[in-house]
């Protein structure tokens, strides 16, 4: 299922937003003009990652320093060893999209 995303929900470049779309929340990640879109929650301690750090295609959680790919959600180190859902983003000429 396809949703749109408010139109001024679009990060600037290599920021960060939260999203709650149809009870989800989102993390929407731009990173060098390309958008990413994943469940806003460290696994590990269900920590907020929209709280952590942005760095290149990896979001940093602030709790205990695990790094989790934007763009498969796999965890790049530990302690979390699950990965994030992530969702995919369309960009059509009248908006966002999410597929959900």
């Amino acid at each position: 299922m396809l949703k749109r995303i408010p139109d001024d929900a679009r990060p600037e470049p290599n920021r960060m937003r939260r999203l709650h779309l149809d009870g989800l929340d989102i993390l929407l990640a731009n990173v060098d003009g390309r958008l990413y879109a994943m469940d806003n929650r460290c696994p590990h301690e269900d920590a907020s990652l929209y709280n952590g750090a942005l760095k290149g295609h990896c979001v940093e959680c602030p709790l205990h320093g695990s790094r989790f790919d934007l763009r498969t959600g796999e965890p790049q180190e530990p302690p979390a060893d699950t990965a994030v859902r992530t969702y995919a983003v369309i960009e059509r000429d009248d908006g966002i999209y999410l597929e959900l």
